[in-house]
């Protein structure tokens, strides 16, 4: 089952800026057969439900092995059966309707 999902993976206690963190995190998740599409508050993520799950399951660990004692995430998931819609072309859809108006 494919799935889209946004995450945003937070190191508690390791100060004001969390960039090596993200970068850290974003690293990983571009070795997972999954699409990734980095933004301003976390990452979409879009492929295989196991392969997207899997992909989060690595973030954490290899933070937590990197020496980050405290990890939270906000995980939100959604699934389709009627078609197969990536990130980009819902992006787009949305996009061309705004463009309509103008």
């Amino acid at each position: 089952m494919k799935c889209m999902a946004d995450l945003c993976v937070i190191p508690m206690g390791e100060g004001v800026s969390v960039r090596n963190e993200v970068a850290a995190c974003e690293r990983i998740l571009q070795r997972f057969p999954i699409e990734t599409h980095l933004h301003a508050y976390g990452t979409n993520l879009y492929g295989d439900w196991d392969d997207v799950f899997a992909a989060i399951k690595a973030c954490h660990e290899e933070l937590h092995q990197a020496g980050v004692v405290r990890l939270t995430s906000t995980i939100k998931v959604g699934t389709r059966t009627d078609k197969d819609q990536t990130p980009d072309e819902k992006r787009r859809v949305v996009e061309d309707l705004l463009n309509e108006g103008r």
